[in-house]
């Protein structure tokens, strides 16, 4: 802990200051020295205690340390720790120290300087002396007034209660505390202003810094709140507490031991007593009697008590009570007599009768007292005509005519709640000026009851919860903006007609079947599950937001209901799913913004004339056949996932992204995508050329095309790729292609093509690559599982210098890759090659892989040949090579490396010798990764020669056990 003081000179003491300051670094603060020059003499504990100066006098503005071990005994410590806040040369506390120090007036009215300095008060709190005096302090603390505060609760903390009591000086032990003290001489009310925000707690853990914050903490302001909820405390030490802070205006004894003794000390000692909390035990008829002493009090809090012995009536009579609550007692009767209550709480409370007599009463809270009979209601609450929220809630025994008597009495009544009362049906009772209405789990509530409740014209809140008997509600309301009604198992039909109507929770109500809403306010409606629900009329200006999913029984007319021309033109967000009855869907709004039609397996057709349409969800429309958007806002739209579609007609403007994989029936596709960059038609197997002309010409932008697995796209549609001049990405997997010049005439700018599995090109189809130059920007080939002989593909790697990657996975006739050159002069003539990534994964009959230095593949940097069964031979001089795969190449025998920044190599499953690799990996000098799992004739017992023949290897799988 650090203290940081601003210490204030005059300009004529700032070179005293520095001396003094030069002094102390120099032999610590807690050494043998003294600040002031001028007298120079060391002043011992004995001779300061016997000089008699008054202490007050003595160099108020100091504090003295006592030094502990390592430091000259009787030596002390001056250290000027008063401040000035603000630099104001007439502060008391800057006036104080320039008299004690002899300064004149001159020095004292100069602006003054300020420095600082950082105590360690760790270091000096913690010194011997000092801990055995603040001991034998807290010990006479506790002797004289008590230990009762230390058991306070354990999730409080003790602070509070152990040390509340040393903010009370005793002088014997404030004359042995002076010299060590630390006196901060903060002004008193930046003190007060700053401790206003602490809690009794911190302000306990403030009064240990020093005798002015003891003082200032102990300030009657800061404890006008006495809190001592669910604590041990005993009567004594609470009317100690009492006599201290007698102008306290809050108690919380509430859990507390003796709540009787306690509160009657509070009544007697607290004049000023305005709030009063109590509880968690019995109050005698005494206390009651005894309440009309405290003229202050407020509000009154009891809570789980028992009152009185039982059997007699508990009296309140008070003049200036404004709040009441008695929650949780045991009592038989109850007589309250307050002129000026105004909230009253009875809450489970088990009295039978309570006479009221407290004419300003306006809000009154009697739930769950399951004792007060009909007759007790009805006269307790009509004999406070003011009242303006009544709370009877689970009090079973309440009656129509009891409310009815209530509703002629107390006219201005606002707010009712008479939830699980099971005997009224509000038939014969009319409440116009009610404005919240709650009525859960009343089974008497019917129908019948809706024409009491319309009557109720100042109506806002409504809520129905659980009325198992009603089946209908119509209601026009002019301001209801709340209508609750939830479980309501036999509910039918709702009709609404509220022009502020913002609110609807309508949920769980099996049988509703029709819903009629007419409302400016409402913005939105979420009636999720209701699987009778077939008829719905909105009349709603302001809806922008409707959740219907899992509304089985909708029909298609429902598409009406949210089509421009009818009663929701700001309607936004429309979802729909698993409304499994919809076929066919048709929707034309210049407000619909997402459309979420997830689950609607039923849907055969579908055609959306949205323009501002952003988002759509088709999930599980998988027997979606048409499908028209004309014009739609979509910027991407997956169709990919109804494989019945077999029409199709897209008209968006901002579409970038299109996918129609796995439409395998769709043979009409007029796309208009002025924006489209990338479009998926992989498996469109109907897809025929005149669609993907079509496509080129509206959609120019296309720089990505799929078209694997479109068998019926032919030489036609290729040639109409000219359209697209912006295309780089061609992928023609898996078609019955014979000949590829349509894409070298037209693909001019193709940077990657995919002819996976074209079974039906011959050796001649790629000549143009390599012979005449074709495709000059293409970067990546894919010419897996083809058919193309050995001598086209050696060709095509070796005239084809641009390539960056290329894949020949399972091409049968491959047979050797082979790079050497006979002389020198080839070596010269060689080009140099850009290739990065060759792939020839499970070649079967290549032999050979043969890749000398001479060859240039000095941008090779990953090289996979794995499952090539019959690969007995690796030869490879590559710089650049990082990656080498030739897993479960079974037949190698042979493995020479001359790649000095090889970083993997995977082996596994290959019958290769240990010392073929240790040879090989040796001249590998940054290999971190090898892979000999499964290696028969590697011993996992060897792993450490294989270290040693390469230093750099970090990482070696290899089999736990040999094979």
């Amino acid at each position: 802990m650090k203290i940081w003081c601003c210490l204030c000179f005059g300009e004529e003491e700032e070179e005293e200051y520095k001396k003094r300051e030069t002094m102390g670094e120099r032999k610590g603060i807690l050494g043998n020295i003294d600040f002031d020059e001028g007298k120079s003499e060391e002043i011992g504990h004995e001779e300061e205690l016997g000089s008699g100066k008054p202490r007050d006098e003595d160099d108020g503005g100091k504090f003295r340390l006592q030094p502990g071990e390592g430091t000259s005994r009787g030596s002390n410590v001056d250290v000027n720790l008063n401040l000035s806040l603000g630099g104001d040369p007439s502060s008391s506390s800057a006036a104080a120290v320039l008299e004690r120090d002899g300064l004149d007036r001159d020095s004292h009215s100069k602006r003054p300087k300020v420095h600082s300095l950082a105590l360690d008060c760790d270091s000096f709190l913690l010194s011997m002396p000092f801990q055995e005096n603040m001991t034998d302090e807290y010990e006479r603390m506790h002797n004289s007034l008590g230990n009762y505060l230390c058991s306070a609760s354990e999730d409080e903390g003790s602070p509070l209660m152990s040390n509340i009591w040393r903010m009370e000086e005793d002088e014997n032990v404030q004359q042995e505390m002076d010299d060590r003290e630390i006196r901060m001489d903060l002004t008193d009310d930046l003190l007060h202003m700053v401790f206003s925000f602490l809690g009794h707690i911190d302000l306990c853990r403030a009064a240990e810094v020093c005798r002015q914050w003891r003082m200032a903490s102990a300030h009657e302001d800061f404890w006008r709140i006495l809190n001592f909820e669910n604590r041990n405390i005993s009567p004594l030490q609470f009317e100690d507490m009492c006599h201290r802070y007698p102008n306290a205006t809050q108690v919380n004894i509430n859990g507390s031991p003796a709540i009787h003794t306690l509160v009657m000390q509070a009544i007697s000692s607290l004049r000023n007593l305005e709030f009063l909390t109590l509880g968690k035990g019995q109050l005698g008829e005494t206390f009651f009697q005894a309440l009309t002493d405290c003229t202050m009090l407020k509000s009154l809090t009891v809570t789980d008590a028992i009152l009185g012995n039982g059997i007699q009536e508990i009296p309140i009579y008070h003049d200036t009570l404004r709040h009441i609550q008695i929650v949780k007692c045991r009592v038989v009767r109850i007589s309250v007599r307050c002129p000026q209550l105004l909230t009253l709480s009875l809450k489970r409370s088990s009295m039978a009768h309570a006479v009221l007599n407290c004419p300003l009463l306006n809000d009154l809270d009697i739930a769950s007292c399951h004792k007060l009979l009909d007759a007790a209601i009805r006269s307790a609450v009509t004999s406070c005509p003011l009242v303006e929220s009544l709370d009877m809630s689970n009090c079973s025994c309440v009656s129509d005519e009891t409310l009815r008597e209530i509703s002629l009495t107390c006219t201005n009544l606002h707010i009712l709640n008479a939830s699980y009362c099971p005997n009224i049906s509000l038939e014969s009772v009319r409440l116009p000026m009610l404005t919240v209405l709650k009525l859960h789990s009343c089974e008497g509530i019917t129908s019948a009851s809706m024409a009491a409740i319309s009557h109720s014209y100042m109506l806002e809140v409504l809520e129905l919860d659980n009325c198992s008997l009603l089946t209908s509600v119509f209601l026009d309301l002019p301001r209801l903006q709340n209508i609750r009604l939830v479980h309501c198992r036999k509910f039918v039909d709702l009709r609404l007609r509220s022009a502020v109507l913002s609110s609807i929770k309508v949920s769980n109500c099996p049988s509703l079947q029709r819903i009629n809403i007419v409302s400016n306010s409402l913005q939105k409606l979420v009636l999720q599950k209701q699987e009778s629900l077939t008829s719905l009329e909105l009349q709603c200006q302001r809806l922008q937001e409707v959740d219907l999913t899992d509304c089985e029984s909708l029909t298609n007319s429902i598409c009406e209901v949210f089509s421009d021309g009818s009663g929701c033109p700001m309607l936004k967000s429309l979802i729909l799913d698993n409304c499994e009855s919809l076929t066919d869907v048709e929707f034309c709004s210049n407000s619909l913004t997402s459309l979420s039609l997830a689950g609607c397996r039923a849907i055969t057709s579908l055609e959306l004339t949205c323009p501002y349409l952003e988002q759509v969800s088709l999930d599980g429309c998988d027997h979606l056949e048409r499908a028209t958007f004309s014009p739609v806002g979509l910027r991407s739209l997956n169709l990919g996932i109804c494989p019945k579609l077999n029409s199709l007609k897209i008209e968006a403007p901002i579409m970038v992204l299109l996918e129609l994989k796995g439409c395998g029936v769709l043979s009409e596709a007029l796309i208009n995508c002025p924006l489209l960059t990338s479009l998926d038609a992989s498996f469109c197997s109907q897809l025929k050329d005149d669609c993907l002309s079509a496509t080129a010409a509206s959609c120019p932008l296309i720089d990505s095309l799929i078209l694997m697995s479109c068998p019926s796209v032919g030489p036609d549609g290729l040639l109409s790729l000219r359209w697209l001049p912006n295309l780089t990405s061609l992928d023609l997997s898996y078609t019955f292609l014979t000949n590829l010049q349509p894409v070298f005439d037209s693909c001019l700018q193709l940077k990657v093509l995919k002819l996976q599995a074209c079974k039906y090109l011959t050796d001649t189809s790629l000549e143009p690559l390599y012979k005449d130059g074709a495709l000059p920007t293409l970067r990546e080939l894919d010419l897996s599982y083809g058919s193309l002989c050995q001598a086209s593909i050696e060709e095509l790697l070796a005239c084809c210098t641009h390539l960056t990657h290329v894949s020949l996975n399972g091409c049968v006739n491959m047979h050797d890759l082979n790079w050497s050159f006979s002389s020198s002069q080839d070596e010269q003539q060689q080009p140099e090659r850009l290739l990065q990534n060759l792939n020839c994964v499970g070649c079967p009959n290549v032999k050979k892989v043969l890749i000398p230095s001479v060859a240039r593949f000095t941008h090779l940097s990953s090289l996979n040949i794995s499952l090539s069964a019959n690969l007995k031979e690796v030869d490879v001089a590559c710089f650049n090579l990082c990656f080498l795969n030739l897993s479960n190449c079974s037949s190698l025998e042979i493995l020479k490396l001359d790649c000095p920044r090889l970083t993997s190599l995977f082996l596994q499953s290959c019958n290769i010798s240990e010392e073929a690799v240790e040879s090989a990996i040796s001249h590998c000098n940054m290999l971190e990764t090898l892979d000999v799992r499964f290696c028969q004739k590697i011993s996992p017992s060897s792993m450490g020669r294989l270290r040693a023949a390469c230093q750099s290897l970090k990482r070696i799988f290899s089999s736990l056990v040999p094979i």
